[in-house]
């Protein structure tokens, strides 16, 4: 799946695999529970979903996942005080550079296996070439 043609190509097309799903939540054949796989739920006769929530990791980030503050009021997650997550939902895709959603956990769903997702007004665009990995979290219905 990836192409080495440009430094953000194989970040890229995953993420474009994914936005395909969300905008058209397309039901393809069984295959592996990748961040790349065709359909969105566990199985392809599973309810339709429309979001699979993504963490990003960056070169300069210690192992740690890349957060963002929830609201739009606030800068940065620097402080204490600053409410911030690490998972979002891809919505636009150009090229190497890709604007996220900031998602945030809905607050009875503690386990993280299990958890929800709530989407916010709190968006971000991110140059793709800065990030080195990224994790899939079990697909999942964000009201948009």
């Amino acid at each position: 799946m990836c192409d080495k043609k440009q430094p953000c190509n194989c970040i890229a097309e995953i993420l474009s695999v994914i936005l395909l799903l969300q905008k058209n939540s397309s039901k393809d054949k069984k295959c592996l529970d990748t961040c790349d796989k065709g359909f969105l739920g566990n199985d392809v006769v599973c309810p339709k979903y429309n979001t699979r929530p993504v963490m990003l990791y960056t070169a300069f980030g210690n192992g740690k996942p890349w957060e963002m503050p929830v609201s739009k009021s606030d800068d940065s997650c620097d402080d204490s005080t600053t409410e911030c997550s690490s998972v979002f939902r891809i919505e636009k895709l150009d090229d190497c550079c890709a604007t996220f959603r900031v998602l945030k956990p809905c607050p009875r769903s503690s386990e993280e296996h299990s958890k929800t997702w709530k989407a916010t007004d709190s968006f971000f665009t991110m140059d793709l070439s800065c990030v080195c990995a990224i994790k899939c979290l079990k697909d999942t219905v964000v009201d948009l």
